[in-house]
């Protein structure tokens, strides 16, 4: 492999931020079922709005995650901190910030961005 360009960004791109939801410890499933109504008509709204790109549940059935149009990790906390679950502080949030793969640059060859 040969060593990065000078010219390539040192720090990636951040195309999208990851928000990883979970029930926080003690919150009773009807707590969060209570709130879904609301929370559905929210998400679908920033699905619609361009915010959300993509939704999925967990596949162990304890959340959501959703992939965000976001530049930063503080907008997507504002994001999912103004949903009524986040308003209702029934869930912990975890955000990773992505950014295109950085070795597919090498295919470009040098000094290419």
């Amino acid at each position: 492999m040969t060593s990065p360009s000078s010219s390539q960004p040192s720090t990636p791109t951040i195309t999208g931020v990851f928000a990883i939801l979970t029930a926080k410890p003690g919150v009773a499933r009807e707590q969060i079922m209570a709130h879904m109504p609301a929370e559905i008509r929210a998400t679908v709204q920033l699905y619609v709005e361009g915010k959300i790109r993509d939704w999925y549940t967990r596949a162990d059935g304890r959340g959501a995650v959703f992939l965000l149009n976001t530049q930063d990790v503080a907008e997507a906390q504002s994001i999912m901190e103004a949903l009524p679950l986040g308003k209702q502080h029934l869930l912990d949030h975890a955000y990773i910030p992505v950014s295109p793969l950085m070795p597919l640059r090498l295919l470009l060859g040098p000094g290419k961005p």
